[in-house]
């Protein structure tokens, strides 16, 4: 492991300085193995069974009178999710100054207004927890970019400068925001590279000192109980004038060490990269099935899960899961349909048409919704990511459709989500059936707010007590969907699968190894019609009837139980 440590600093620092920095960051390594958890597990095993679902949350998302937030989060979860989720994906909770979170000041310490470090072993003994790096960029107010301001020699190289009038067209910009922004400091006025927001200054990875503190972060995280990490926006991490600064061999190679750091320290620890991108360039995460993320965000999924339950056909969304193929069986995909974000339409390009994602477009404003948008390196915009409640997107809050034809529907694009190979993660306002807070988004002009409504816990419990209500509807279909899944070996995270193309107004998907005993048959029709169809099989008698009522899912064994 020393060997691949001493190569990937090699590879981005030159042989000169690498043999120093690979010694400084192997002390940094035993200084943490003492205190991580796991530290002798073994190597390159992924660890993960069919029980393994993630709840994404804020810290804040359920909120109580005289309680910190987390504290709050941390009794609820504990009162009604241990049969349903294993684990869970806290969004940032480090004090921030702007984006809900992802401008971080200070990435050691806990929001206060939030709670503090005990509150998260809190949640910690119950379920295993996700941490956000946010090693792209951090926040403009923070400690590190004060001293920068101010001309620490420490710190006068942790941020992207830039100089001149280098050739800057062909980045790529998640945002339609300025790419530059400048700052008064000692030095005098200096344009920091902000690829998300001016509040949101990026780190400079060339700087050798900034990657080994982001890994001392990194290892901090694992001390404090993360299971896994999510790299967030990691395909920008590295910046060279005249590319499109985004997955340059350089970040892959920073994600190589970060994981060959983690094998060394933390096996145990899993590493996910979230890449809100073309799927060819969003599965290129898993290197080469060992040597960088364990899991990688499954980004097309919301998106032509969306399209087909709108559309009633899903050809598209079966055509491109019969294409996925995991390098190793020591990676998977993180399956999801919402977030704390938006649906991202870039991982749905080349496999819908420009304009089927026009539809979905139109639909999300029709439903309320907004829709933000991408600079092209020609000047253009293009809709980059639809911000609109899941349940929203897929019923119109304004159509008089019967509630249960609704639910129905909701529940057949989760069933889709969590029959697929992979880790499911559930966003918590799914979970429990949220609609949309246009009033949030208007009021606060952050589209993203229309899906980060927060909680109290009062009047979530009272809903879950009301057998009628939406949420005690969603929350019902999905724990017992999840309850199920959870028990059936056919659903490991990297079991097989194989999709059947027999109706396009039907998925399905046959889950586990074959001649096993506990291969499951999914079945799920996306369309507001019956469907009477076969699915073909390999063994006798070569195929099985099937009949699907509007929206209905079906999960049968094939060969047993």
């Amino acid at each position: 492991m020393s060997d691949a440590i001493l190569d990937h600093l090699t590879f981005l620092y030159g042989e000169t300085r690498a043999p120093a920095l690979a010694q400084r960051l192997r002390a940094m390594l035993a200084r943490w193995s003492a205190e991580l958890p796991g530290a002798s597990a073994p190597r390159g095993a992924l660890a993960l069974t069919p029980a393994d679902v993630l709840l994404i949350t804020y810290g804040d998302q359920v909120r109580a009178p005289g309680e910190t937030p987390l504290h709050t989060l941390a009794e609820f979860a504990a009162q009604h999710l241990r049969a349903v989720v294993s684990g869970v994906h806290l969004l940032p909770f480090y004090p921030w100054s702007s984006d809900d979170g992802f401008s971080v000041k200070d990435y050691l310490a806990v929001d206060p207004e939030l709670g503090t470090w005990d509150d998260i072993a809190a949640l910690g003994r119950d379920f295993e927890l996700m941490f956000d790096a946010v090693f792209n960029h951090m926040s403009a107010q923070s400690e590190w970019f004060r001293r920068f301001v101010e001309g620490d020699p420490a710190y006068c190289d942790f941020f992207v400068t830039v100089e001149g009038a280098p050739d800057l067209s062909a980045v790529v910009r998640p945002r339609a925001l300025p790419l530059l922004t400048t700052f008064e400091t000692v030095r005098g006025p200096e344009r920091v590279w902000t690829t998300f927001s001016a509040d949101q200054v990026d780190l400079n990875a060339k700087n050798p000192e900034v990657l080994l503190a982001l890994l001392d972060v990194l290892l901090f995280y694992v001390a404090r109980g993360a299971r896994y990490i999510r790299a967030d926006a990691i395909a920008f991490l590295w910046k060279e004038p005249g590319t499109p600064c985004i997955h340059l061999p350089q970040t892959h190679r920073v994600i190589q060490l970060l994981r060959a750091a983690l094998d060394a320290a933390a096996p145990q620890t899993l590493l996910i990269t979230e890449t809100n991108v073309p799927h060819v360039h969003n599965v290129s995460y898993f290197g080469d099935g060992t040597n960088e993320a364990q899991l990688v965000y499954n980004f097309a999924l919301p998106p032509l899960v969306l399209h087909s339950l709108a559309t009633g056909d899903a050809a598209k969304l079966i055509g491109w899961a019969q294409t996925l193929v995991l390098p190793s069986d020591g990676v998977t995909f993180f399956n999801f349909l919402a977030s704390h974000d938006g649906i991202g339409l870039n991982p749905a390009r080349a496999i819908l048409s420009d304009a089927e994602i026009d539809a979905l477009v139109a639909r999300t404003l029709a439903h309320g919704g907004f829709v933000s948008y991408k600079h092209n390196p020609d000047g253009s915009k293009s809709p980059y990511e639809m911000n609109v409640n899941f349940f929203d997107a897929l019923s119109n809050p304004a159509s008089e459709e019967p509630l249960e034809t609704q639910v129905r529907r909701f529940l057949c694009a989760h069933a889709i989500q969590h029959a697929l190979a992979g880790v499911p993660g559930i966003y918590f306002h799914s979970l429990f059936g949220s609609r949309g807070d246009r009033t949030a988004a208007d009021t606060s002009g952050i589209p993203r707010r229309i899906n980060r409504q927060k909680l109290t816990r009062e009047e979530l419990e009272q809903d879950l007590a009301n057998p009628a209500s939406l949420r005690a509807r969603v929350f019902r279909g999905l724990s017992e969907l999840l309850t199920r899944r959870r028990q059936l070996a056919a659903f490991h995270p990297t079991a097989p699968q194989r999709v059947f193309a027999c109706d396009p107004r039907v998925f399905a998907v046959l889950r586990g190894a074959e001649n096993n005993a506990c291969q499951m048959l999914c079945l799920h029709n996306v369309s507001a019609e019956p469907v009477d169809f076969a699915v073909p099989i390999d063994t006798e008698p070569g195929s099985i009837p099937c009949h699907l009522a509007p929206y209905e899912v079906r999960w049968e064994p094939l060969t047993g139980s």
